[in-house]
This record gives C-alpha cells, sequence and structure tokens, in this order.
C-alpha cells in the first residue's frame, strides 16, 4: 500500500503555434483536496473553427477537477456508468454555457477539447478519458496503457462538446493495487511515446513519472525541461504538449533494464466495427419482429416507452410506483374504458327515450 501521493501537471506551447502566433490550447491542473488526488489534461481544438478552444480546455480542466474532489464518493458509488459519465458531461455543458455568455460566443464547439483525468481517494480510483491522447498505468512489472487515443483512420477525434459527448467518454473504476504510478498525456507528448501499431509505450514514461519521487516542484521541473527539449523542440511543427504523473510514493518502480524497448506490429484483419453493426442489423429487425409477435402483435410496454429518467433522490417510492403504474396501462383498464363507453352511450339512448315519453 502507498505512504501517499504526489501529483503535479505541466503544459508547454508547441513550435507550431509559436510559429502562427497562436495561444497554446492545452491545459493540465492537478491538486490534492477532501482526501482526494486528481490530475486532469486537455487539448483544444485545432482549426479555424475552434476559436476558443484555449478557454474551453482550462474550463475543462478545473470543472472536473473540482468535480471528483467534491464528489468523488457519489460518482464512484453509483453503478450505472452512464449516469455518471452524463452528469460529468453536463457539468462541462453549464460551466461552458457560461463561458459562450461571457465572451459572447455563438457556437459551443469553439471550446471544443478532449479530456483525461485520474482520480483517487484511498485505495478507490477512477479514470475518464474522451479523445486523443493516452493514460498509462506503471507498476513493478512495467508500463502499459490503460486508455488508448480515440481517433479514426482520417485521425480524427472525439471532443467534450460533442452532441453526445458522455457516450464516447470512457470511464474506469478500479483500485490502485500494484500502481506504482498513472501517466497522462496529450498527443502532443503521446505521438513520440506511444507506438499504437504495437500498444507499446515507450521506457522513457517510467522514468519522467520517477522523477516525482523527489517531490512534485522537481518532477514538473524535470517533466517540463524533457518535454521541452526531447519532444517539443524535436520539430518545429511540434503540436501543444501536456504531461501529468500521479504517484504513489513507498511503492515499488519498474526495473529499467525489463522494460520493453520493442514489439511486433498487433496482427489486424480489415474487419471494422461498421462491418459488425451492418451485418447484425437484419437479425436486429428480425428479433424486432418476432419480439412483436409473441407480444400478440403489440409493443411490449417496455419497448413502447421512453427511457426513464434518471430517479432523484427527492422523490419518494411512492410516487415513483405511481409513476409507474400510470405508464404501464394494461389490458384490462383498456377493456374498462370500453365497457364504461358503452354504458354511457347506453345512458344516453335511455335519456333520449325518457324526452321523447315525456313530450308525448
Amino acid at each position: 500500500m502507498y505512504t501517499g501521493i504526489t501529483v503535479g501537471a505541466v503544459t508547454t506551447i508547441g513550435n507550431k503555434h509559436v510559429n502562427r502566433g497562436t495561444p497554446c490550447e492545452d491545459a493540465s491542473y492537478a491538486v490534492t483536496k477532501n482526501g482526494v488526488s486528481v490530475v486532469c489534461i486537455a487539448d483544444g481544438a485545432g482549426g479555424k473553427q475552434y476559436t476558443d478552444a484555449r478557454f474551453g480546455s482550462d474550463c475543462a480542466v478545473h470543472v472536473i477537477t473540482d468535480t471528483l474532489c467534491e464528489h468523488f464518493d457519489a460518482l464512484y458509488s453509483e453503478n450505472r456508468e452512464a449516469a455518471v459519465r452524463g452528469y460529468l458531461m453536463a457539468k462541462l455543458r453549464v460551466a461552458f454555457a457560461g463561458i459562450m455568455e461571457e465572451r459572447t460566443i455563438d457556437v459551443i464547439d469553439r471550446l471544443s477539447c478532449t479530456l483525461l483525468f485520474v482520480a483517487v481517494k484511498d485505495r478507490r480510483m477512477m479514470i475518464g478519458h474522451i479523445g486523443d491522447g493516452l493514460i498509462v498505468r506503471i507498476s513493478p512489472s512495467g508500463v502499459s496503457p490503460i486508455s488508448m487515443p480515440q481517433n479514426d483512420k482520417d485521425g480524427k477525434t472525439y471532443f467534450v462538446t460533442a452532441a453526445h459527448a458522455d457516450n464516447y467518454m470512457r470511464l474506469l473504476k478500479t483500485t490502485v493495487d500494484d500502481v506504482h504510478a498513472i501517466a497522462l498525456m496529450t498527443d502532443g507528448v503521446q505521438d513520440s511515446v506511444y507506438n499504437e501499431e504495437a500498444g507499446l509505450v515507450k521506457p522513457v514514461v517510467a522514468k519522467m513519472a520517477e522523477t516525482f519521487k523527489e517531490g512534485r516542484e522537481e518532477g514538473e521541473k524535470s517533466i517540463l525541461d524533457t518535454v521541452k527539449q526531447y519532444i517539443v523542440g524535436a520539430s518545429n511543427a511540434s503540436d501543444d504538449a501536456s504531461f501529468g504523473v500521479m504517484y504513489f510514493e513507498g511503492t515499488k518502480a519498474p526495473v529499467p533494464d525489463t522494460l520493453e524497448t520493442s514489439a511486433a506490429k498487433f496482427a489486424s484483419s480489415a474487419e471494422t466495427f461498421k462491418d459488425l453493426s451492418l451485418a447484425i442489423k437484419p437479425e436486429l429487425i428480425n428479433a424486432h419482429e418476432i419480439i412483436v409477435k409473441c407480444a400478440g402483435g403489440e409493443l411490449p410496454d417496455t419497448e413502447q416507452a421512453p427511457a426513464e429518467s434518471v430517479k432523484t433522490e427527492e422523490q419518494k417510492p411512492a410516487e415513483v410506483e405511481i409513476e409507474k403504474t400510470a405508464k404501464e396501462p394494461s389490458r384490462l383498464s383498456k377493456l374498462s374504458i370500453i365497457v364504461l363507453a358503452i354504458g354511457i352511450i347506453l345512458c344516453i339512448i335511455g335519456a333520449i327515450g325518457l324526452v321523447l315519453s315525456l313530450k308525448g
């Protein structure tokens, strides 16, 4: 078990932005508060349409870090992963709306950015990732990717401002057992230290994380020097770069000589997930028809009704039961309505006969 946690993160502008006279669009933030340690980094989207991406990335790292520090227990204990992802993205959307109003921004996409974070309280660890960039686990046995870049074949990625960003967000809940350090990096660093075709993280990442053994100040200084000299400084077209570390004091580091420095490329077929989706579509349509047929020609209530909204703490069980009953009409209630309608018609006919008899 670790004896303490040291966190830190650095961000530096890439030569591509220096040469163009544009600001750095990366952001990073690391803090320990309320017994929760968090490291968070973000990469503002590049491109003319993302005019305010630097404000989005800076806002994202602070909002997510503060949220995790304040509500870690509730978020970790919630079993519905989709609900947690939705809540985190909702917090960002609320914050981004404030920036749009303050800076008179017309479209939220102008604030687009990626997001990577790790949060730890006692032995519990929560990791989140949307977009490109890399999260790495360093243990006594080696260095391995926890969450890999989300890029398609054209290099496009996902941002927190996407309409369904929570669907693209990866969320992992685990424990810190056998973990020596966690390293997070934007693609400005990732491209230099990670071989995606072989799933190999270069040993230098472990060495960079190990600088935090001497404390946060020394670790951040050493990493910033390394990134500036060997990563950003290696190319005139280098991108902005961010690197964050969560270092578990008192744990065993990997032996440098045992770390893999090369690996064979993954064997892969030409099949894509899109191919799988298209293949199952006719089977799904057939399954739907069977379900309808088994239900007597009518869709079951679970197929007809929209997804149930998240139950708030204020709702009482009785109220939920009432709502459930209201949403699920039975065949008996339909028959009752028909009988009632016939009764009303007979009453009307009887009333008309009575009126005619009185007139006669």
